[in-house]
């Protein structure tokens, strides 16, 4: 029988902990391979180069993707460094996925529960005796509950070009399933861009450092955007000034020129502030509002934009003040009315543009500062140094300001600035958000469209728990879950748990017994980067990688693409699935112009020179323009131009919930992990904390009795999260920061106290608007 020993790991010394293998992978200069008859030396073997064998991957969960090189020596990896000559630089959870393919308690067979769920009880089964409980359970559930009895939960465990697609494809071929919608990360941030600016994942980070004005809204570059940093730097170098607005004195507010610490869930009432002055001291860019943004469509008194024709939905009306009549926007040579003093007289319309102003008005500078609690003095600076120094650019990237439950508006209200201003399209100006390749070249689908796929409402990503507990939509009887840890990221972790338990039959594909492992019927072990063939070709690096397989996974372990080849072949549909990785390869690869023999040589990036987004003013909508008024929201009930709705999980929203629960709680992403990933990697165990933190002010622990250093537990009527007391000025006072991604074995994650609310605009997650409570362990 399986049975999952307690984590125990003694707090040895660097050099103790590494050993020779483990230092030359921190250093790679360390040992020199650059010499075919130098030998290379550790404490127990000697080496020439000639005897080694490199192969070349990516970090595949939701990082970077920096390029990695593995050096093995007869058919064992020895250690990993950065790729030489890759634009940047691995860090620690790179180098040191040797102790994440040689774990001690790596997955190496499939495990079929014999216990109650959670207590890792488990006994080793056969893949063959694993794919039939897979496909018997399949074939009773579409039976009894028909596909809605299917759910699949992804994420971004692995974001490499084929597994996760290679899943939800399986299901679709099965008929279809319900699925997640939504995301955790940034479904908010989709929610404003794809209809503003028409392309989601589009980076400035190539022209950060020409920028003069760098303002990092809610988000954390220095960890989360780490390699790209220098970046960064190169821009202070150059004279950029660069600000911080979040409610923690963050790493990248410790090497900012100034930190703004703000009430969370206000950034909306903040960018309306910022908006109203803007437009009053005359400080936008009237040129480039007219020529390429939808500020000049005309609005009726029933708030609907004109058009020229109802079956052309890109006809928007404009009044060109040269003819002094209404045109269709893209009418040549117009000078379209923007301000309400450009119209007639006497007309029952207005502009977009007006619109906005409408919304900003009542904001005044007294106003935004009571309701962020922002100094009037910052705000006035703010606004007019971030429209008067060109180019500045906003750093969104991940941003935890979006994680509220309005967090769509947040989003969309950066974008405005940036239009406004004219700081967007050119170099070291725009949005600096989530990127990669499929910004700058088109990628196919690895699977032709499955024929006959049954529609089913989707469950909101926040609400996984709640709704499979309370059967809504519709029962769930078969859960597969890989490539994303339910129990550490997805919120109300007591709800989570009390659906994994409710689920008859659980799934979860994984290379270690995660804390969702631990509630599942059945475990497969699949394989990690160096031990499989994939592709790397995806939002978050702007280079294609071949990732390919340099040592025999332990065990019995599989690609997940090698689990779904195997079930489709049981369900008829095998042809489709169970071809060469090569030909998935190829098949993501055609139309892009990149082949897989060039990969074989190494990264390739789609296109030369620095990228700017959306260059010259050339947007991806049907109109290449901008929009500000979004009707996609307005179909939903809100309002179509940015607006601020109050956070409902706030002390002002919900005074009487505020009364047990007075403290406001952010999440903290940290250096030793992606989510959850690299959670249990020993090197980081060693190098970094092991141990979670709660963030909280001086005034906020003294009036509870409580210590730097203390163990305290957050709580609220969720669940509670314990973690270790840091007592600093480093947070906003009224608010606490949790840390994110810790394992049920470590103690459990921050996510049991988190708001499940749904995000309305996007499906969202609005972890960052909760209520919590701390108290000391007694």
């Amino acid at each position: 029988m399986y049975k999952n020993k307690q984590w125990e790991l003694d707090r040895r010394t660097l050099l103790k902990g590494m050993g020779a293998i483990g230092l030359a992978a921190l250093s790679p200069n360390a040992f020199s391979l650059a010499n075919e008859n130098k030998p290379i030396f550790n404490q127990k073997t000697r080496i020439k180069l000639s005897e080694y064998q490199t192969f070349q991957s990516t970090c595949a969960m939701e990082c970077l993707h920096c390029n990695l090189t593995a050096f093995t020596h007869q058919g064992k990896l020895i250690k990993i460094e950065a790729t030489e000559g890759f634009n940047v630089k691995c860090c620690l959870r790179g180098i040191s996925r040797t102790k994440w393919v040689y774990h001690k308690d790596r997955l190496t067979t499939p495990l079929l529960r014999v216990g109650e769920k959670g207590k890792a009880e488990f006994k080793p089964i056969s893949w063959n005796d694993a794919l039939d409980l897979i496909e018997k359970n399949i074939r009773e559930t579409i039976d009894k509950y028909g596909n809605e009895g299917l759910f699949i939960s992804t994420h971004a465990g692995n974001m490499d070009s084929i597994k996760n697609d290679m899943g939800k494809a399986f299901f679709d071929y099965l008929g279809g399933s319900t699925k997640q919608a939504g995301s955790l990360c940034c479904s908010a941030v989709t929610a404003a861009m794809i209809p503003m600016v028409g392309l989601r994942y589009a980076d400035t980070r190539d022209t950060v450092k020409d920028s003069r004005y760098i303002l990092c809204w809610g988000n954390n570059p220095a960890v989360t955007m780490h390699a790209y940093f220098k970046n960064y730097n190169q821009a202070r170098r150059n004279g950029a000034r660069m600000v911080v607005i979040d409610p923690r004195f963050n790493e990248t507010a410790a090497k900012a020129d100034e930190w703004i610490p703000i009430i969370p869930g206000t950034d909306t009432a903040l960018a309306l502030g910022m908006i109203k002055l803007i437009i009053e001291e005359n400080l936008t860019d009237k040129p480039f509002l007219r020529a390429h943004t939808g500020a000049v469509y005309l609005v009726d008194e029933q708030q609907k934009l004109l058009r020229d024709s109802a079956n052309d939905k890109d006809s928007y009306l404009v009044f060109d003040t040269l003819t002094q009549q209404i045109v269709r926007h893209d009418t040549p040579n117009i000078v379209p009315a923007l301000t309400h003093d450009e119209l007639p007289n006497k007309i029952n319309y207005t502009t977009v543009f007006e619109q906005i102003y409408w919304q900003a008005k009542p904001w005044t500078i007294e106003k935004t500062s009571k309701e962020t609690d922002i100094p009037q003095e910052t705000i006035i600076r703010l606004a007019r140094d971030y429209a008067t120094t060109k180019p500045a650019m906003i750093v969104q990237n991940m941003s935890g300001a979006q994680r509220t439950e309005f967090g769509a508006y947040v989003a969309a209200s950066q974008f405005y600035l940036a239009l406004l201003t004219g700081n967007i399209g050119k170099k070291g100006a725009g949005i600096c958000d989530a990127g990669g390749v499929r910004q700058m070249a088109k990628f196919n689908p690895i699977i032709p469209p499955a024929p006959n796929v049954k529609p089913i409402n989707p469950i909101p990503v926040a609400k996984v728990g709640e709704w499979i507990v309370n059967e809504r939509p519709h029962p769930i009887n078969f859960w597969w879950i890989m490539t994303m840890g339910v129990m550490t990221q997805l919120p109300n972790t007591n709800m989570v748990r009390k659906a994994l338990k409710k689920v008859p039959f659980v799934v979860v594909a994984d290379n270690l017994m995660s804390s969702t492992a631990l509630y599942a019927d059945l475990v497969l072990p699949v394989t990690t980067i160096f031990e499989d063939t994939s592709l790397m070709a995806g939002v978050r690096s702007q280079y294609v990688q071949l990732m390919e397989k340099a040592v025999e996974p332990p065990g019995e372990a599989k690609p997940d693409y090698w689990i779904f080849a195997r079930l489709a072949e049981r369900f008829g549909f095998g042809d489709v699935f169970n071809q060469p990785i090569e030909h998935y390869i190829d098949t993501c690869l055609a139309g892009s112009g990149i082949t897989r023999e060039m990969l074989e040589k190494g990264p390739v990036r789609p296109v030369e020179g620095d990228w700017i987004p959306f260059k010259d003013g050339i947007f991806r909508t049907s109109t290449q323009k901008a929009h500000f008024f979004i009707e996609e929201w307005q179909d939903k009930n809100y309002s179509p131009i940015v607006t601020y709705y109050p956070v409902k999980e706030s002390t002002t929203g919900s005074p009487e919930l505020a009364k047990k629960y007075p403290l406001m709680a952010v999440q903290r992403k940290l250096a030793r992990s992606v989510h959850s990933s690299h959670g249990m990697n020993e090197w980081i165990l060693e190098v970094q904390r092991n141990q979670p933190n709660i963030l909280i002010h001086p005034n906020d622990a003294l009036s509870r009795g409580i210590n730097n250093g203390d163990w305290v537990f957050a709580f609220n009527d969720r669940g509670e999260h314990r973690a270790i007391a840091v007592v600093t000025t480093h947070i906003k006072q009224g608010v606490v920061s949790l840390d994110n991604g810790w394992w049920e074995q470590q103690g459990g994650s921050s996510s049991h106290v988190t708001n499940d609310h749904v995000e309305p605009l996007g499906n969202g997650h609005c972890c960052n608007s909760t209520l919590i409570n701390v108290r000391r362990e007694a």
